[in-house]
This record gives C-alpha cells, structure tokens and sequence, in this order.
C-alpha cells in the first residue's frame, strides 16, 4: 500500500503547524491513517521498552467532569502513554509521545496532551503490574486547527555561556519553544557546551515537567540535527 499520499507535510512543517485542540468532530480514525499511527505505535514500543496503545472508537475516558473541565468535546480516540515504571519513564512518554503528535500532524489529524483532565479508570488501555499511565493524547479531526500559545523569550530558555549562538542550536530552540508544556509552563532550560557541540536540556521544576521534558528534547533534535546529551533516550540508545 502507497502510504506517501496521506502525509500533509514533513516534520519540521508538522511542529510549526501544530496546536492543542480540544473539540472534535465524529469523523473516526480509520484506513490508512489509523495503520500508520499503530504501526508507529509499535515501533516506539519496540524501541524504547514502553506499552503506548492506541485507542479508537471510545468515549468513556473524556466523559467526566475533569474532561467537561477541560473543555473536552467529542474526544473518542486517544494515545494511552504507559510504561514500566523507571525514572526514565515520563521522559521517554514524552519524547516518543511527541513522535506519534507530529506524525499525527502530518496525516492531517489533532491533537491535545492531556495529563489530569480525563478519566484513568475509564481509560480502555492494558496496564501491566508494575507499569503506569503516565498521559494520555486526544487526537481527531479537529473543529479548527487551534491556535498559537504564547511563549517566554528564546533568551530565558537557553544558556549558551555568552557564546555566539550556532545556527543549528537556534534551529532547535526555535522548535523547542512550539513544543507543547502542561499549563504552558515551558520549565525547562537547553545549555550549549562550551565546545558548542555538546547540548544539555534539564528541567526546572512544576507538574509534568520531566514529560515536557521528552517532547521539547524532540523537537529540539528534529529541528539541530544534534542529540540532547544526558537524556533518558540517550540512555536508552547507550544500552541498547
């Protein structure tokens, strides 16, 4: 089957396109798009060691007063984030989580990062003793694309010890600044090595920090070039 076709646009296009939205319409997940988001489910499970499932056709999980809250609307097909429960876990959610946001973008899905306002109990995914659910991502056809959430200044996010900037460190830090955060914290910090190759990306704290965490560390390498030195990913390369 010739998949090409249902890209909508490369993954750099796909981070500068992206937004959260909330409200969907009825029109189900299906065909080619939903074989492409399950086999690239797999291939993240099968890379980093996770049990991510995709949910299609179920409601029950974005029917309660935390959704309602949430303005949640018609959400009923979901990425369940679960793992082995490890320090590195939230990390990898969010980084391979991300992944499966952009290749949704291109496939002219949408998509929310949902942490709190939704239902663990009624979420229809497995969760092995000794695993977790970390997150969940609502994705659909959205009513609308959404829109953009203000950021802080590049200067605040990045330290690069009064070091001229390389064009590739901005690149990533451009797309680390359109990465989605809980509550749009953007608590985290990328440091520039003073050989200006090695790159550091830490937390600074708030919930579901080291999720953000992932997804920022993504986005960065996407858009450099440059692996993020330190990470869970890294470390999961390094035994691997």
């Amino acid at each position: 089957m010739d998949t090409t076709k249902d890209f909508k646009m490369d993954e750099i296009q796909a981070i500068e396109a992206r937004h959260s939205v909330r409200r969907f319409t009825k029109k189900p997940v299906e065909g080619s798009v939903r074989k492409q988001l399950e086999d690239a489910v797999c291939q993240a499970n099968e890379e980093a060691g996770l049990h991510i499932q995709l949910v299609c056709d179920e409601p029950n999980a974005f029917t309660s007063l935390l959704a309602r809250y949430g303005k949640f609307d018609k959400v009923e097909n979901y990425i369940a984030l679960v793992g082995p429960k490890s320090r590195d876990l939230d990390e990898l959610c969010g980084y391979f989580g991300e992944r499966l946001v952009l290749l949704a973008q291109r496939l002219g899905l949408n998509t929310c990062w949902v942490g709190g306002t939704f239902s663990r109990r009624k979420t229809a995914c497995e969760i092995a003793k000794g695993e977790k659910l970390v997150a969940v991502i609502a994705l659909g056809y959205g009513i609308s694309d959404g829109v953009s959430s203000k950021s802080k200044m590049l200067s605040e996010l990045c330290n690069t010890h009064g070091l001229a900037m390389p064009d590739w460190f901005k690149r990533g830090m451009e797309a680390a600044m359109l990465a989605p955060t809980a509550l749009n914290q953007q608590h985290f910090i990328f440091t520039l090595g003073r050989d200006r190759e090695e790159v550091i990306c830490q937390s600074t704290g708030g919930p579901f920090s080291n999720v953000d965490l992932g997804i920022v560390e993504y986005h960065f390498e996407v858009a450099s070039g440059h692996k993020v030195s330190g990470s869970a990913v890294e470390r999961l390369r390094s035994r691997g």
